[in-house]
């Protein structure tokens, strides 16, 4: 299996903030993310292919069980866990909460259930629905439980943002998307290439910043390891529910891959986003994608292995 290159970039960009975080006081990183975050919802709004979401709207108990999984199930799991995590590691349960609550992936979400031979129409419809959908839920699972941190947390305040940063560019791109969705077609890639290169900004500073202020000197390899082995505990958690729930509602094979492929992804694109809007410029920024970034590489190594064997049926 090939090592996916925006991991690798990923790591880079990690590495890269760790031994010049001091980058973030000389260049215009803000104003820069601030911009291509708006870009990257009005280029995600051109894409959009209104005539799919429309036919996709019949298997409304596909749809439901994806949904389902991406913003109850996910959530649900990680909050069994609060009543045994220490007042210590709060941030780090929070981190995980905020993995739990994200949408899910568009473009990998997609080319696996492909590969694997699913419901493609229904992996479009409900990967491309997710997002919007992420933008009202996210905010309100993160509201119930950073309002009682010290994280100046406004809820009106963050959907005002999400309503200038990323509804609005969403809404234009749709407008324009009659006319110029076959150009973002046609240009897919090279603004795929645009969005990650937005993200990796985006990462560069949170850590950064992380790096500065000394968020991760008490985290040992111990610990991070085993951020990972939870990363993957919850991914196997939701994929045997979704399975189990998916056989007890008489899916087809096709229905049952997409539901697993497209219920266990969480978007990196989104997590970096919401995390720039949700949680401002905290210190524990870089801690808060930590799960995100580990789930995000775990999760394309599982389903390319999974959405191979799949396609041998």
């Amino acid at each position: 299996m090939k090592l996916d290159k925006f991991v690798i970039a990923i790591i880079i960009a990690v590495a890269v903030a760790y031994l010049y975080p001091e980058a973030i006081n000389v260049l215009p990183l803000n104003t820069i993310s601030s911009i291509g975050v708006s870009l990257i919802f009005f280029f995600y709004g051109l894409k959009l292919n209104l005539t799919q979401i429309k036919e996709g709207l019949k298997n409304w108990k596909l749809h439901l069980l994806i949904q389902a999984s991406t913003f109850l199930v996910f959530p649900l799991v990680v909050l069994c866990a609060l009543p045994v995590i220490p007042e210590t590691s709060k941030n780090l349960w929070l981190a995980f909460l905020f993995l739990a609550a994200l949408p899910s992936t568009v473009s990998s979400s997609v080319v696996m259930v492909s590969i694997a031979k699913g419901n493609i129409p229904a992996a479009i419809f409900n990967a491309s629905i997710s997002g919007l959908i992420g933008i009202v839920i996210t905010p309100i699972w993160m509201g119930l439980f950073l309002n009682n941190t010290s994280t100046d947390y406004n809820l009106t305040e963050v959907y005002q943002k999400l309503l200038l940063e990323i509804l609005a560019p969403v809404f234009l791109g749709l407008i324009f998307n009659k006319y110029l969705g076959a150009f973002a077609q046609k240009h897919k890639n090279y603004l795929t290439l645009f969005d990650k290169s937005i993200i990796l900004i985006i990462i560069y500073k949170s850590f950064s910043k992380s790096f500065i202020d000394g968020i991760f000197n008490n985290l040992t390899i111990i610990e991070l390891l085993l951020i990972l082995c939870v990363s993957v505990a919850l991914f196997f958690i939701v994929f045997q529910v979704i399975k189990f729930i998916s056989k007890t509602l008489h899916f087809s094979i096709e229905d049952r891959i997409t539901a697993q492929f497209c219920g266990t992804k969480k978007s990196l694109v989104h997590g970096t986003v919401f995390s720039k809007i949700l949680f401002q410029n905290a210190s524990f920024l870089g801690i808060i994608l930590l799960p995100v970034m580990l789930f995000h590489a775990f999760q394309i190594l599982a389903t390319s292995i999974m959405a191979t064997k799949y396609a041998k049926r």
